[in-house]
């Protein structure tokens, strides 16, 4: 669902490719890296099997791996909603939704194996707060409102993010973005009907209802896009990779263009001052976001981040019976094959 900021771990301190000491290479090695930039300059999609220099390697395991974790985590807010929805409609359509980005953490985890790491490890990078997941998750789901804004504005930003992944250079995570992406626009498509029902046939409880989730949640959806480009720390690269094909920044803009319009037709005010169209640019110019409070929250101190995390423990632990009594059976077939 949530590609943001992929280059967070490097505000933590972890380093990047280009700081890192260069080791010394074979010949062949270096056969290998002019054929793989050769491939990657041609715009040919890299394969698991395919050899590919491990800063590539690592960059993707912790931009997947990222994803993965997003999908997972982003079910647990709406899934606080789903024996409170209004309607039985609302209640199959949001069960639907996280039945979906369940499955898109599953994909990703698979593509994310096919890189070297096993899924015990990812969870066990995510458990344990090693690994990062969207900062959007974060934030609380007050009302009902929150759902069908996080359908609106959330998953329509992580549709702008991932539309262009679908043609990442490596072949197994671009081939899970296009199934994706398809449920993603399900999800955006119908996030904005709920509050087009509440904003057109809503009571004026409702409405303002709707104005206020709106006015709480475009700040962190801009926020999702990840840093300035001149502040991203692996951008650079992975666009050189073909891991990303558009920049945070430009991102942003097209994110901005497309809901000012869609906000409009919804009747609220996105909470920007500063909105306003430029006929230089021919897009729309916006206010300055609150980078502390971004990487505040990547770094731990959002309103959910111990509440997110602890549930996410508390599934896993929950759900250990399952994983041992799968791994039992499969274990009996094993040997039962074995003496026939």
């Amino acid at each position: 669902m949530y590609t943001q900021s992929m280059d967070t771990m490097g505000k933590d301190g972890d380093a990047s490719p280009a700081s890192a000491q260069p080791a010394l290479r074979s010949a062949e090695d270096l056969q290998r890296q002019e054929r793989f930039d050769a491939r990657i300059d041609g715009g040919d999609f890299i394969e698991a099997k395919d050899w590919m220099p491990d800063d590539y390697r690592k960059t993707l395991l912790r931009q997947i791996s990222q994803h993965a974790h997003s999908e997972i985590v982003g079910m647990l807010p709406e899934g606080n909603w789903v024996t409170r929805a209004p309607t039985l409609k609302r209640k199959a359509i949001l069960l639907a939704k996280i039945q979906d980005e369940g499955g898109h953490g599953l994909y990703l985890y698979a593509a994310a194996e096919t890189l070297g790491s096993s899924r015990d490890q990812l969870l066990d990078a995510l458990h344990t707060g090693k690994a990062k997941y969207s900062s959007i998750f974060n934030y609380p789901t007050l009302t009902w409102a929150d759902i069908g804004t996080i359908g609106w504005l959330v998953d329509g930003a992580a549709i702008m993010n991932q539309v262009p992944i679908c043609r990442c250079s490596y072949a197994p995570y671009a081939r899970a973005m296009i199934r994706v992406c398809r449920e993603e626009s399900f999800h955006q498509r119908q996030g904005y009907d709920s509050l087009l029902v509440m904003m057109q046939n809503g009571t004026a409880a409702q409405k303002a209802m709707v104005q206020d989730a709106v006015n709480r949640w475009w700040w962190p959806c801009l926020m999702m896009f990840g840093p300035h480009d001149a502040d991203s720390t692996h951008s650079e690269q992975s666009m050189r990779w073909g891991i990303k094909r558009i920049s945070n920044d430009d991102l942003r803009q097209k994110f901005v263009d497309a809901t000012v319009q869609q906000a409009q037709v919804l009747g609220v005010t996105l909470p920007d001052p500063d909105l306003k169209w430029n006929e230089e640019r021919q897009h729309f110019d916006f206010g300055t976001i609150a980078w502390d409070e971004f990487w505040r929250v990547v770094g731990g101190d959002g309103p959910c981040n111990s509440e997110r995390l602890a549930m996410r423990v508390k599934a896993w632990d929950d759900g250990a019976w399952v994983r041992d009594a799968a791994l039992a059976y499969a274990a009996k077939q094993h040997t039962e094959q074995q003496a026939a």
